[in-house]
């Protein structure tokens, strides 16, 4: 049982069955979690393209099944892999359409991903050229606008990363998540974080744990503690990243997580605010309210 209380929780990422990689939890069994330890929603994220459909099911599934006794949310997203065609501004327009909630850039299809772990380039999703953003982005950014979407960074480089804030702070995107910097694939120095939440007002996501490969994960939970003490926690956001079957269940995952931030000197009104209210404002949510 953690210390800190998952109460009106929101994680906005989490990986569940069905997925190329076996999970920990399914949809349903993930929704039940959440309603479980009283969470407020999750965002469903998958590597193989959608998942507002999904989150749909789970949400039918849980009017159904629990007939309005609680006041958890499914959320779906779409991540701009190879498997859907890459930057598509057609499948970013009708997810959105369908109620997906974040639009993640290339995540394993990314230039920098593929770089860094060997693979081929040729078969990249690349979202820079000669240093400016290519134009299809530029469609999906105005679609992220146009829908009042939650932009996700992927798996991206950190040069890329900066190309693709500006543009989207240019263009008027206010709802920006740089994801999980600290994993070695993006592998983003604490200087450019900082300089990305003052010059653009970004929000970092910080996870649980970093896969290091093998089935290996270590630890982020010191590395988290460090950039909301440095950063302030005004724009870090609080997300497991969880599902593995490596790591503890997604419920179990989060409340070690929130409980080492309160071990370490991070108070609970902080705590709170990287765990609800900057999620609630990236949804459109309002505290307590019914979606």
């Amino acid at each position: 049982m953690s210390k800190i209380s998952l109460q009106g929780v929101i994680d906005m990422h989490v990986h569940s069955n069905p997925d190329l990689r076996t999970r920990a939890y399914d949809d349903f069994e993930l929704m039940e979690a959440g309603i479980r330890v009283g969470a407020r929603a999750i965002v469903i994220k998958t590597h193989q393209g959608t998942t507002m459909d999904r989150a749909y099911l789970c949400n039918r599934h849980n009017q159904v099944v629990h007939g309005g006794d609680n006041h958890f949310t499914m959320f779906g997203s779409i991540t701009l892999n190879r498997v859907v065609g890459g930057i598509n501004p057609v499948a970013v327009e009708t997810a959105l359409k369908l109620g997906a909630k974040v639009v993640w850039l290339p995540t394993q299809s990314a230039k920098g991903h593929m770089e860094k772990m060997g693979q081929d380039l040729s078969k990249c999703v690349e979202v820079t050229r000669d240093g400016k953003v290519l134009p299809e982005v530029k469609s999906v950014l105005q679609l992220v606008k146009d829908h009042d979407a939650v932009l996700g960074t992927g798996h991206i480089s950190p040069e890329e990363c900066f190309l693709v804030v500006e543009e989207a702070k240019k263009m008027g995107i206010d709802k920006v998540v740089v994801t999980h910097p600290e994993w070695w694939i993006v592998g983003m120095s604490v200087e450019d974080q900082l300089r990305l939440v003052k010059d653009y007002d970004v929000y970092l996501e910080r996870c649980y744990a970093q896969n290091m490969g093998g089935g290996k994960y270590k630890s982020n939970l010191p590395d988290n503690v460090e950039i909301i003490k440095t950063c302030g926690y005004k724009n870090v956001m609080i997300s497991t990243d969880g599902g593995q079957v490596e790591n503890p269940h997604w419920e179990l995952a989060l409340g070690e997580y929130l409980d080492y931030l309160a071990d370490h000197g991070i108070p609970e009104d902080q705590i709170y605010y990287m765990t609800h209210t900057i999620q609630e404002r990236l949804l459109g949510l309002e505290e307590g309210k019914v979606c």
